[in-house]
Parts: structure tokens; C-alpha cells; sequence
């Protein structure tokens, strides 16, 4: 197994998950028309599953064999507030009904994702949990909002320079004759 090939859980619409071995990017492979990945299983075995069979691909830092319900233990599935880390904060519904919230990069791997039918990945919003990124095949969504763009805050820019105000004293010392002035 390769350093790139990462754990991973993937969740069908039916069936049991399957923990595994993908690498981070680069999965989908299209073959005979039908988009699929090739999932390294904990045999060595490779499996091809379809695409539009997958619910969502989650990374994960352990494989929680133990739990057959939640292994990727996501314990939240939308943000308590606004998220604090940049990126587009998106809501997800699939077909199934239920719902998803992610932060997606605020780069152009959105758009190529969506543009060749693959799907997005997403960071999921409890960070701590044993899911780091989760990828959602488009198939498996019937709807994508935008909630909002998060951006760092921005900086306050400089005051502009204010024109020399005169002091009192500045003018006090403008009224004496010039005789008068001291040194």
C-alpha cells in the first residue's frame, strides 16, 4: 500500500459500510460509461463499486470495525453556528432525505469536481471527530445550497494620515509680533 492511499468508510445506500483504502484524490475512474471507484479492501482485494451506489466516502483516522452503525462517528451532521474556518459553507440533501452540512475549498476544484460529474469533498462539522474529509458523489444529491462564503476577517486598514491640526500653543506663538517670538 502506497503512503497516498488513505482509510476510508464508504457508505452505500444499501448495505453495510466498507472500510478501505483510497487515495485522497483521483478515484473515479469511468469505465464502460458508468463512473466507479476501486476501493482497496482490508483483504487486498480490490472492489469496483458504482458510483451512484455510494452514498458518501468518508476519511477516517480509524476504522471502528467494532461499530457496524457509525464507524466514521459522526456525531454532528450540521454546524451549531456560523463555521470559523474559510471555505463555502454548503447544505446537502440526499436522495434519501437526510441531510448534510460541509465546508468546501473557495478554490476551482469545486467547480472541476461538479463540471465532470464526479462529486465534492467536503469538511465535515465536528473536525475533532474521527471524520476528517468526506467526498459526495453528485449522483447521490438531489439538492446543493450555498449557505455562505466564509473569509478570514478583514484587517482595518491604516487611518489616513490627518492633516496637521494646530494646537493652541502653535497659535499662541502665531499671534506674538515677531519681535516678540522666543527662540
Amino acid at each position: 500500500m502506497s503512503a497516498a492511499h488513505k482509510k476510508v468508510i464508504v457508505r452505500r445506500f444499501f448495505g453495510d459500510p466498507l472500510p478501505g483504502y483510497l487515495p485522497l484524490s483521483g478515484f473515479v475512474a469511468l469505465q464502460s460509461g458508468q463512473r466507479h471507484i476501486g476501493l482497496l479492501d482490508l483483504g487486498g482485494r480490490i472492489l469496483p463499486l458504482p458510483l451512484n451506489e455510494i452514498k458518501h466516502i468518508s476519511f477516517v483516522r480509524d476504522f471502528n470495525l467494532n461499530d457496524s452503525n457509525n464507524p466514521e462517528r459522526l456525531t454532528r451532521r450540521t454546524f451549531l453556528a456560523r463555521p470559523r474556518t474559510e471555505g463555502l459553507w454548503l447544505r446537502m440533501t440526499f436522495r434519501t432525505g437526510d441531510q448534510f452540512e460541509g465546508l468546501a475549498p473557495t478554490d476551482l476544484t469545486l467547480a472541476d469536481d461538479l463540471i465532470h460529474d464526479a462529486g465534492l469533498q467536503v469538511i465535515p462539522p465536528d473536525t475533532r471527530s474521527n471524520t476528517q474529509r468526506i467526498y459526495i458523489p453528485r449522483t447521490s444529491l438531489t439538492e446543493l445550497h450555498l449557505l455562505a462564503v466564509i473569509t478570514s476577517p478583514s484587517r482595518r486598514k491604516p487611518a489616513p494620515p490627518a492633516a496637521k491640526a494646530s494646537t493652541l500653543q502653535e497659535d499662541l506663538f502665531d499671534t506674538l509680533p515677531p519681535t516678540n517670538r522666543p527662540n
